[in-house]
């Protein structure tokens, strides 16, 4: 489910789909960093999974993040920049809501 979830939301093995949820993301993302998409930030990260299907093979699950998978490396690594706690909408927040169908963060 979390597979589909991401391509419903724009993220594919095309591209990202014009007027989608994943193109508000990838905008966002854009003017908050000065124009591009960082490598590894939410869209990148996003658009890998989306375009390899494999979301719920990262530890992304609809039922939530699984223990010892690259999804729980990204939170621990998120969680100890941040002291602690993972941001919402942050990267690893953002890549599970739309990996249970939510809109991520803001959206």
């Amino acid at each position: 489910m979390s597979d589909k979830n991401v391509h419903k939301a724009g993220f594919t093995s095309s591209g990202i789909a014009r007027g989608s949820l994943a193109s508000s993301i990838m905008s966002d993302e854009a003017k908050s960093f000065g124009g591009g998409v960082p490598s590894g930030g939410t869209t990148a990260t996003l658009q890998e999974m989306g375009a390899k299907s494999s979301t719920h093979s990262s530890g992304f699950t609809s039922s939530g993040i699984s223990g010892g998978s690259r999804a729980s490396q990204m939170m621990s690594s998120e969680a100890t920049s941040h002291g602690g706690g993972v941001p919402r909408g942050g990267t690893t927040s953002t890549i599970q809501s739309i990996s249970m169908g939510g809109k991520g963060g803001k959206h």
